[in-house]
């Protein structure tokens, strides 16, 4: 089977635009492909983190991608830092990228820009994210457009060290990820939904009360008209509700559209559709939560399937470099 590596940082909550844009496509495509899912939570440190709420981010995101339907048994489902090949291969890929090539990654000059404190790691991140991709001989990274310069860099840096020492790494290629719905702010409609507090009343959080989730739907911006039609670019508003929708129930909005003259039915049945969606992955995550040692016992053995892939990767690499073995 063609192999694929996804990566998600644990700096916030999950919303709801994660799922329908994402994660739920990793669910499906568990059963095409040989996937890799990795919480990588060394990419969090590229700023400073609290202690305590990063080891509850990454637990809590760990229980989220269980809860919503990985499936341990048929993805490997790790954490970054539990396989320590990642920092190990990190370190070789950094020596062999060059200065000028991880100056001009757009992300760096946009996340730096302005910062009191910029960490090393923002700059050589890259380099990390590279292993993350070539320990697991990877064929395919489904990416978007904000990491389409990254994965550039992973296949440069692959065929230079490829051409300097040997075959050793598999050149992965890019993958157009699965179209999920573009989750706009509820408030905001023209913008999508975030992670960020700022507009707490724009956003759903996968494990929200379900009450609240539907006050904040059936409070969601629309318009002054009263036509409902799926038309993001006059609509926008109305447009995200029929999205959210047609996403949660598996149907086309301009189909959802149709069946609908006022915005008020369209609110109803768009927040029953949302936690209708929500109620079992929230059951689930509650089981997951209580557990603890259990979620333990599944990422330990998630480490271990990384590991066994990983280890072999890191060792060609050392070979073809001249290090001694160990």
């Amino acid at each position: 089977m063609t192999r694929v590596f996804s990566g998600i940082k644990p700096t916030g909550p999950v919303h709801l635009g994660n799922l329908l844009g994402a994660l739920q496509h990793w669910v499906t495509d568990q059963a095409e492909a040989d996937s890799v899912y990795c919480v990588v939570d060394l990419h969090a440190l590229t700023v400073p983190q609290d202690p305590s709420v990063l080891r509850a981010t990454t637990l809590e995101l760990a229980q989220v991608l269980l809860a919503i339907g990985i499936d341990p048994d048929v993805s490997t489902l790790f954490i970054q830092s539990h396989v320590h090949e990642h920092a190990e291969l990190s370190w070789i890929l950094e020596c062999t990228a060059a200065v000028g090539e991880l100056r001009r990654m757009t992300q760096f000059k946009d996340k730096s820009e302005g910062a009191e404190f910029v960490s090393a790691g923002l700059f050589t991140y890259p380099a990390l994210m590279a292993a993350d991709i070539l320990l697991y001989d990877t064929d395919r990274v489904p990416v978007g457009d904000d990491q389409r310069q990254h994965l550039e860099l992973t296949r440069d840096l692959a065929i230079r060290f490829n051409g300097r020492y040997g075959d050793t790494f598999v050149v992965p290629e890019a993958a157009i990820p699965h179209v999920g719905a573009r989750v706009m702010d509820l408030q905001h409609p023209t913008r999508k939904m975030s992670k960020s507090d700022d507009s707490p009343q724009g956003t759903i959080l996968v494990l929200e009360d379900l009450r609240s989730v539907e006050k904040k739907l059936k409070r969601a911006v629309t318009d002054t008209e009263t036509e409902v039609r799926y038309d993001p670019e006059a609509k926008p508003g109305v447009s995200n509700l029929l999205a959210i929708q047609a996403a949660a129930t598996g149907r086309r909005p301009e189909d959802l559209a149709a069946g609908y003259s006022q915005y008020g039915p369209l609110k109803v049945d768009t927040a029953e559709a949302v936690c209708e969606l929500l109620r079992p992955i929230q059951a689930r995550y509650a089981e997951l939560a209580a557990d603890p040692a259990g979620t333990a016992d599944l990422l330990a053995k998630g480490a271990d399937k990384a590991r066994a892939v990983a280890a072999p990767t890191l060792e060609r690499a050392r070979r073809a470099l001249g290090l001694l073995p160990h």
